[in-house]
């Protein structure tokens, strides 16, 4: 029997010991076309995934909207969204958190040869805007130009679309400029057109102190506070993987398939501009900022947009990550 027992024990032991080293797991929503997709094959191709201890199990989705019922539904951790909607269901009773991701916005483009130089010459224009009425870089800049007396939803033909469609039309020639997300306006820059302004241009004329970011992690603060040091490696992870394509062009080019690029141009073109994107302020500035761009936009989107809150949710930054 002693004999048979020590082996025993060390069997035991070592199950044990693996088991309270076994790699934490994650379940990331991930939109099988975007830009989150970018990072964790960076994360992937570099090891840092092992080198955090996580596992990281991702389910590939159409759209945001499918990510948001993933996370709702408890079948996510983490997804990307933006403060607005996280600042809106903690309102209507969820208690998600954001962490920012990136804060690269779209732009206002036009072809090569157009007469538009400035934001002003829209007046009178066919301006074509991806997404809806209630995107959010068409409601900053809508506030942006009343600034200046006018009212572009009035004194400019809009015209809503999906950002690809409303991309192929611009490349059509089917409108004067265009409002893009900024994936999409990097395409039309990789093909000769020139950026008017870019949103995060015109944010501190209405308030923001820097760039404030439009999109980050979102996750249950239930499920942040029960796995706080996974979300902790898996910020510091993503941080990792970001300085790496900020420092590394061979990181591109692992990654160039899955941006689609057609050319080392447009590859360029994405690269810089996801640079660009990427954090660099406290969350403290983020949140300030952020704050300040809700009530403009509460002010223009009303209901629809924001909800019952005519102010940004208490919490809906997250803050519990060391170095913050």
């Amino acid at each position: 029997m002693r004999v048979l027992a020590r082996p025993l024990a060390l069997v035991i032991a070592l199950t044990l010991g693996t088991a309270a080293h076994a790699a934490d797991v994650i379940r990331l929503a991930v939109q099988k076309t975007g830009t989150f997709s970018w990072e964790l094959a960076t994360i992937r191709a570099a090891g840092l995934d092992k080198e955090a201890n996580l596992s990281l199990e991702v389910t590939e989705l159409a759209s945001p909207e499918a990510g948001k019922i993933a996370l709702r539904a408890g079948n996510a951790d983490i997804m990307l969204s933006d403060w607005l909607w996280v600042s809106r269901e903690r309102a209507l009773g969820a208690r998600l958190t954001f962490y920012p991701y990136s804060s690269a916005l779209g732009a206002v483009m036009v072809p090569p040869a157009s007469p538009i130089k400035t934001l002003a010459d829209l007046k009178g224009r066919k301006l074509a805007v991806g997404g809806g009425p209630i995107d959010k870089s068409w409601l900053l800049l809508q506030a942006r130009m009343k600034q200046d007396g006018i009212d572009l939803k009035s004194d400019a033909t809009i015209v809503y679309g999906a950002p690809p469609l409303i991309a192929a039309k611009a490349l059509d020639g089917e409108m004067d400029a265009s409002l893009n997300f900024w994936n999409f306006c990097a395409q039309l820059e990789a093909k000769g057109f020139r950026r008017v302004a870019g949103i995060e241009e015109i944010l501190p004329k209405l308030g923001a102190k820097g760039a404030v970011s439009a999109v980050g992690y979102v996750f249950d603060e239930g499920w942040a506070a029960n796995h706080r040091d996974a979300v902790a490696r898996f910020i510091a992870m993503t941080r990792k993987a970001k300085q790496l394509l900020v420092t590394s062009d061979a990181a591109w080019d692992k990654i160039a398939p899955l941006t689609g690029a057609t050319d080392p141009a447009m590859l360029k073109t994405y690269r810089d501009r996801y640079r660009d994107g990427i954090p660099r302020r406290s969350i403290s500035d983020e949140e300030t900022d952020a704050r300040v761009l809700y009530r403009v936009l509460a002010e223009i989107g009303g209901r629809d947009l924001v909800g019952p809150a005519a102010e940004l949710d208490p919490g809906t930054f997250y803050h519990a990550v060391p170095g913050d």
